[in-house]
């Protein structure tokens, strides 16, 4: 009887919860946008406690330079950010992060006030407000206009933020922007004659069928990775299930998304559908990201740190 007192007493605890003391800290940062949307389902999760044995904490930041200290610095042991961007920190630190996943596909569209662009070459003379210069905004335009050889015929005006891309727009009737979701969706609700010319995944293809546009990806710190392997796989099991939520319950995610003060709900609610958020990961992921990497640099090295990561920046 003893024994078998003993049999369900071990039962019983095997099946309670986790205590927050026993889990394993994972402190995750992303970027306010489609590379922190996908997050919102396993965020809301998390608020609960631990959830199969990460005692996950989240960062929502405004900008990628506010991430690569934290990294470095070892304040969070995950990170969502721009995919060439965990190529530069991957080089300048002799490989202290690691890639686990492609999170976003492109999230880039030109927009325009009016009914006259349906095709790259009709950009030939017109001028491109844009933001992002020096990531990967300018990198992917850059790279497209180049290939379609009308890199001497198109002006990029830069602008600080994207907001200010949709002011010159505005008050400029030939003009056209470039924005990422979802500020398209906010423009757009702002401004009912601006409408969506051309998705830049499919420009991208058109010009580089061999590669796909890649926005954004989820990095882990390397020493992370060697002290808590078991977490990190944890989390991209985690992960996916949030962003497979993220597609399938656009309203349910909106209202998450709204509440976690990326982008408001009505906002999220029409964006989502067009942020192309992933989990790829294992070989699909270097298959893909290498591709997008080695365009990138072929196009202008510094864009990726000076050199192409080798087999050790991938998961």
């Amino acid at each position: 009887m003893r024994k078998i007192l003993m049999m369900l007493v071990c039962t019983i605890i095997v099946l309670l919860p986790l205590a927050a003391d026993d889990a394993t800290p994972v402190r995750v940062a992303a970027l306010r946008g489609p590379t922190a949307m996908g997050l919102v389902g396993l965020m809301d999760e998390a608020s609960n406690g631990p959830v199969n044995g990460n005692d996950y904490t989240f960062s929502i930041v405004g900008s990628p330079t506010e991430i690569t200290p934290m990294l470095v610095r070892g304040e969070v042991d995950i990170a969502a950010m721009p995919a060439n961007l965990a190529s530069v920190i991957w080089n300048n630190t002799d490989g202290r992060i690691q890639v686990l996943a492609v999170n976003t596909l492109g999230v880039l569209y030109i927009v325009e006030k009016g009914d006259s662009v349906h095709s790259l070459a009709d950009l030939e003379g017109r001028t491109i407000y844009a933001s992002g210069r020096g990531s990967t905004p300018q990198y992917a335009l850059d790279y497209i206009l180049d290939e379609a050889g009308l890199s001497d015929s198109v002006r990029v005006e830069w602008k600080s933020e994207h907001a200010e891309a949709v002011a010159a727009l505005v008050n400029d009737t030939d003009g056209v922007a470039l924005l990422p979701q979802p500020f398209v969706t906010t423009a757009v609700m702002q401004d009912s004659s601006i409408r969506v010319a051309l998705d830049l995944n499919e420009a991208w293809e058109e010009v580089s069928p061999e590669s796909a546009l890649i926005t954004g990806v989820i990095v882990a710190r390397t020493d992370f990775i060697n002290e808590e392997k078991a977490a990190v796989d944890q989390f991209l099991v985690d992960y996916k299930a949030s962003t497979d939520f993220a597609n399938s319950d656009v309203e349910g995610a909106a209202v998450l998304v709204g509440q976690a003060g990326i982008v408001p709900e009505a906002v999220a609610l029409k964006a989502l559908p067009e942020c192309n958020i992933v989990c790829i990961t294992g070989d699909e992921l270097e298959n893909d990201l290498s591709a997008y990497l080695e365009v990138l640099y072929n196009a202008n090295p510094t864009s990726v740190g000076g050199s192409l990561p080798d087999e050790a920046f991938y998961y």
